[in-house]
């Protein structure tokens, strides 16, 4: 074969594999809607047309941390300093719905000033992928993980604690990152206390599993409602959609329902509101 034939043979192969790869992700583009997916395998944003929320006035018994987690995404949209939050606490008591409800707040009253991006606890590994592709975007984006934890031998959360506080970059100017979590220090208190029991030096073990939940300068906690606050959340789905009929005994029927649930919370209360709205023939739209 000739030095010609080889090289044509060559051209041909390379223009093969150019076929079989990949295309290269698209560059994203945070103005393209107001909450998106981040797809860490396709490496891109997938817009969400319309966010699964609830309205910010719905939501009861939890006035301060309302109020404390707004006013810190607030000053983040307007290019003030402002703190990673940790929403912690409760099963069902509002820390998902609070944070797309202040997202969506924020956008209503200066539409477009915020992206929400939720990433999910499988994909956390990629995050230092999705803040380099959205470093230098003129737009403010949140960054969301729900019922974020971590088990295990999962080391996962040395690469998150190294992108929130601490790495060499650090986290972006137009970046804030939020998280929920049902535990407080986003792993369990057993595997903290196997770390204290057996490491050598107990305390270095310990401030090694505890030191990720510092990296949140804001934390709110939520808690299980009272009762009062169980029936304002009722009343005030039932009073929104139109479900407040005078022949149904509306505090019994709630009462009844948390305590087959074995709970009461918001999470408890919307299921009450979807099951009644479904026997009165409404829907939740």
């Amino acid at each position: 074969m000739t030095d010609q034939e080889t090289k044509d043979l060559l051209h041909r192969i390379a223009d093969a594999l150019d076929r079989l790869a990949p295309a290269p992700p698209p560059e994203p583009d945070v103005h393209a809607a107001d909450a998106f997916i981040w797809h860490a395998l396709r490496g891109g944003l997938e817009p969400v047309a319309t966010v699964n929320k609830v309205d910010i006035g719905l939501l009861k018994g939890i006035d301060r941390q309302q109020d404390q987690l707004y006013d810190n995404t607030r000053r983040f949209t307007e290019g003030f300093a402002a703190n990673n939050a940790l929403l912690w606490g409760a099963r069902g008591t509002g820390k998902s719905s609070l944070v797309k409800a202040v997202h969506a707040r924020i956008n209503e009253e200066s539409p477009g000033a915020l992206a929400l991006i939720e990433i999910h606890r499988e994909d956390i590994p990629s995050l230092p992928v999705l803040l380099a592709r959205i470093r230098n975007e003129d737009r403010r984006c949140l960054i969301y993980c729900d019922d974020l934890s971590f088990d295990g031998q999962d080391d996962a959360y040395k690469s998150l604690k190294a992108v929130l506080d601490g790495g060499v970059e650090g986290r972006p100017e137009n970046v804030i990152f939020y998280a929920t979590s049902n535990r407080r220090h986003l792993m369990p208190r057993d595997m903290i206390e196997n770390e204290r029991s057996s490491a050598i030096n107990p305390s270095e073990a310990t401030e090694e599993k505890v030191s990720l939940s510092d990296r949140f300068g804001l934390w709110l906690g939520f808690h299980n409602v009272d009762q009062p606050t169980y029936f304002a959340i009722i009343e005030g789905y039932a009073k929104h959609y139109g479900l407040d009929d005078p022949s149904i005994d509306l505090k019994a029927e709630a009462l009844e329902w948390s305590v087959t649930r074995g709970a009461r919370s918001g999470r408890v209360a919307w299921q009450f509101i979807q099951d009644l709205a479904g026997r009165l023939g409404k829907s939740l739209t």
